[in-house]
C-alpha cells in the first residue's frame, strides 16, 4: 500500500453527512449525480459487474467493453476529487485514506478460526440439528418455548410473561398497546440489567435468525467480510454482522482460535464513551469517578445503591445496571424508556435521570451548548475533521448530543490502527471500541504492551488537555481459544451437543455396515 492514499470514499461520505442523500446512495455513482457529472447508470454498471464475475471466456466485444467500464470510473475521479478537497484540509483526507487503507490489510489478514468446528457447524444437515437441540436444553431455565404444530420450537410470549412474573422483573412494554417490546435492542439492554436473560437473548437471535451459520471463511481457516470503514454518520466501521465474527451470537466469538505458534489479544477501551463525554464536556466530576477504575459503580455509591467496598467485580448486576442508566442518560433517554430498559419503575429511573444531571451539570450543560451551536452554524466538527450537516436531515436534539462522543471515538479507534499499522502490529479487526491484533507467542506481550500504549496515546490526541482513556486486554495464546462470559454457557452447549450428534452418525453408519 503507498503511504498516502486519498479514497474519495469516506470525503464523499463526510461531506454528504447530514445533506440529502442520492438516489444512488453513497456510492461512486451518487457522488458523481450530486456534482451533477454523468454517470454510467446503476443498471449498466450491475449487469457489467455481473458480466466480470461470471468469469473467461471473454468475446473482444465484452474485452473491450469491461475495459472502458473500469476506465469509466477513473476518468471522473479527478473532477470529482477537485468539488471535495476545498472541504478538507489535506491532513484529514490523508489520514482518512491511510485508515482506508488499514482497513484493507485488515481484511486481507482476517480472523483465525477454529477450522475443526467451523466445518462442522456449516453443515447444513448439522447446524439444523444443533440449532434445534439447543432450544430444549436452554429452554429448562426459562419455559419458553413450545413444539408448534408443524413440529418446529417457536418462542411462546404468553410463556416469557409467565417466567417474568415467577423472576420478578418488569418487561418493557409498547406504549398504546401494553405488548411486550420484544425488539432485539429491548433483549440487548435487558440483558445487560439483567444477565440471567443473556442465555436466552443469544437463543432467539440463534433459533430465529440463524438459519446456516454465514461467517465468511476461507480456505486457510480465516474470517474475512468487508469491515465498511465510515459507513456510519459517526465514521464508525459497519461490518455485515451475520458474516463478521463479532456478530450478535456472542457464543460464535469462541470459534477465535490463534494457529499453531500464534496468539491473538482483544484489547479494548475501558469506559470510552463516558470518559469520551466527560472530557469534551470537562466535566470534573465525571473525570473524577473515571479516574477511580469503576465509574458505573462508583455512581452507585454516590447515591448509596451500592455498599461502600463495592466493585465491579463484587457487584456486577449494580455495576451493568448502572452501566445502562448512565449510558442511556447520556443518550438523553426519557425515564419512561430507561425504566422500560431497566425493569424498574419509572419513579426510580426519573430519580436516577435527576441524579446524574445533578452530579454531572456541566456536562449538560455542554450538552446544550453543543446542540445550539450545531443548529445554529448548521454543521458539526470532531477534532480530527469528521463532519456533519445540521437542518437539512438531521434535526434530532438527542442525536446531535450524542453525535460528538461517538464520532470522537471513532476519531480514536482509527488514529490507533494506523499508527499500530505503521509499528508493525499485525490488526485482525476492529470492533467499535477494540482491536484484535495476531503475534507469534513469543512476541505477543510486546506486541500488547506497544498497542496499549498506542491506544492510551491516540486518545490523548483526540481528547486533549492530558485526558486518556485506559485499556484493558485479553490474550489467547495457541491452542486456546478466545473466551466472552456472556457467551460459555451456550458455546459448551453446542460442543456438547455436537460430540453427541457425530456419535450418533457413526452409530448409524456402524449399523449401516454391518446390516
Amino acid at each position: 500500500m503507498p503511504r498516502n492514499v486519498i479514497d474519495i470514499s469516506p470525503m464523499f461520505r463526510s461531506y454528504i453527512n447530514g445533506r440529502a442523500v442520492p438516489t444512488e446512495g453513497k456510492s461512486l455513482l451518487g457522488a458523481l449525480g450530486h456534482f451533477g457529472f454523468k454517470t454510467i447508470g446503476q443498471k449498466y454498471k450491475d449487469a457489467m459487474r455481473n458480466r466480470i464475475l461470471q468469469g473467461r471466456p471473454y468475446s473482444a466485444e465484452e474485452k473491450e467493453k469491461i475495459l472502458r467500464y473500469c476506465s469509466g470510473d477513473i476518468e471522473q475521479l479527478p473532477r470529482l476529487l477537485e468539488e471535495l478537497l476545498p472541504h478538507f484540509a489535506l491532513g484529514t483526507v490523508l489520514h482518512w485514506g491511510e485508515f482506508a487503507a488499514v482497513s484493507a490489510v485488515m481484511e486481507h489478514r482476517g480472523v483465525p478460526i477454529n477450522a475443526e468446528i467451523f466445518s462442522q457447524l456449516q453443515d447444513k444437515q448439522t447446524w439444523s440439528h444443533i440449532r434445534d437441540a439447543l432450544v430444549p436444553k436452554l429452554n429448562q431455565q426459562y419455559g419458553v418455548y413450545t413444539i408448534g404444530l408443524d413440529g418446529a420450537w417457536h418462542f411462546n410470549v404468553a410463556l416469557f410473561e409467565q417466567y417474568l412474573g415467577r423472576v420478578g422483573i418488569e418487561w418493557p412494554r409498547h406504549i398504546g398497546t401494553d405488548k411486550l417490546d420484544l425488539r432485539a435492542k429491548t433483549f440487548d439492554s435487558m440483558a445487560s440489567a439483567y444477565p440471567e436473560l443473556e442465555s436466552l437473548r443469544q437463543l432467539r437471535h440463534t433459533h430465529s435468525k440463524m438459519r446456516r451459520v454465514k461467517l465468511a471463511v476461507g480456505d486457510d481457516h480465516r474470517n474475512r467480510t468487508t469491515l465498511w470503514p465510515f459507513a456510519s454518520k459517526t465514521g464508525r466501521s459497519q461490518p455485515k454482522a451475520s458474516q463478521w465474527i463479532f456478530s450478535p451470537a456472542v457464543w460464535l466469538r469462541t470459534l477465535i482460535k490463534p494457529a499453531p505458534g500464534m496468539a491473538v489479544a482483544y484489547l479494548d477501551w475501558s469506559a470510552m464513551e463516558f470518559q469520551v463525554a466527560a472530557a469534551l464536556s470537562d466535566c470534573r466530576p465525571m473525570l473524577d469517578l473515571y479516574a477511580t477504575g469503576q465509574p458505573y459503580i462508583e455512581f452507585a455509591k454516590r447515591f448509596d445503591e451500592a455498599p461502600p467496598t463495592a466493585t465491579k467485580h463484587t457487584h456486577d448486576h449494580i455495576h451493568q445496571r448502572y452501566k445502562v442508566g448512565c449510558l442511556g442518560a447520556q443518550y438523553s433517554m426519557q425515564h419512561v424508556t430507561l425504566a422500560q430498559r431497566l425493569g424498574i419503575s419509572t419513579l426510580v429511573a426519573s430519580e436516577m435521570l435527576n441524579q446524574h444531571r445533578g452530579l454531572f451539570a456541566a456536562y449538560w450543560h455542554w450538552v446544550e451548548d453543543w446542540i445550539a451551536h450545531a443548529l445554529d452554524t448548521g454543521s458539526m466538527r470532531t477534532a480530527l475533521g469528521w463532519t456533519c450537516q445540521t437542518g437539512i436531515t438531521e434535526f434530532n436534539a438527542r442525536s446531535i448530543g450524542n453525535w460528538p462522543t461517538q464520532s470522537s471515538g471513532a476519531d480514536i479507534l482509527r488514529v490507533s490502527c494506523v499508527w499500530a499499522h505503521r509499528r508493525g502490529i499485525k490488526l485482525c479487526g476492529s470492533v467499535h471500541d477494540a482491536v484484535l491484533i495476531e503475534s507469534p507467542i513469543d512476541r505477543i506481550d510486546a506486541d500488547v504492551m506497544l498497542m496499549r500504549e498506542i491506544m492510551r496515546r491516540a486518545s490523548r490526541i483526540v481528547l486533549g488537555n492530558g485526558r486518556e482513556l485506559r485499556t484493558s486486554k485479553e490474550i489467547i495464546k495457541y491452542p486456546d481459544s478466545y473466551s466472552d462470559s456472556r457467551g460459555v454457557k451456550i458455546w459448551s452447549d453446542v460442543i456438547e451437543l455436537l460430540a453427541q450428534y457425530r456419535q450418533q452418525q457413526e452409530t448409524r453408519d456402524e449399523d449401516a455396515a454391518s446390516a
